[in-house]
């Protein structure tokens, strides 16, 4: 029977986004956090801009962790550049979200503070996310 050819390079592709996340779906670290509900890939930017947005509305004060790390390159060719002559340049770094995912959690502070904080970090990511609170926590 006769093998397939194997070629040196394999052709890169961006890969889909099926199904639920695998991993990391559970708090781990602090109390309250935002889930993610859709899949998407979500920039290094958009985690740095969430992160700011967070931090200045808890007045520095608690705990932040950031559960997700942009370590996917999104290559990109520049604009007018005909085929071939390789891949092109990274364009920015992103990571993979998908639902389920846990992106950044929150201790240290009251329940109230730590919505709104998360609240506006959610909006400045690309995807729908929930509120979620740890099971052991008491008001």
């Amino acid at each position: 029977m006769l093998q397939p050819k194997r070629t040196k390079y394999r052709k890169q592709q961006k890969g889909r986004m099926k199904g639920n996340s695998g991993r990391g779906h559970r708090l781990s670290n602090g109390t309250f956090g935002i889930k993610s509900m859709d899949s998407s890939f979500i920039t290094a930017r958009q985690i740095e801009a969430a992160r700011i947005a967070a931090t200045r509305y808890m007045k520095r004060e608690g705990s932040i962790w950031i559960k997700i790390f942009p370590d996917k390159p999104i290559t990109k060719k520049p604009l007018e550049v005909r085929m071939g002559k390789g891949k092109g340049a990274v364009e920015y770094w992103a990571a993979v979200v998908k639902p389920g995912r846990i992106m950044f959690e929150i201790g240290g502070v009251p329940m109230n503070v730590a919505k709104e904080a998360l609240r506006l970090a959610a909006q400045k990511l690309p995807v729908r996310t929930k509120f979620i609170v740890a099971r052991d926590y008491q008001a």
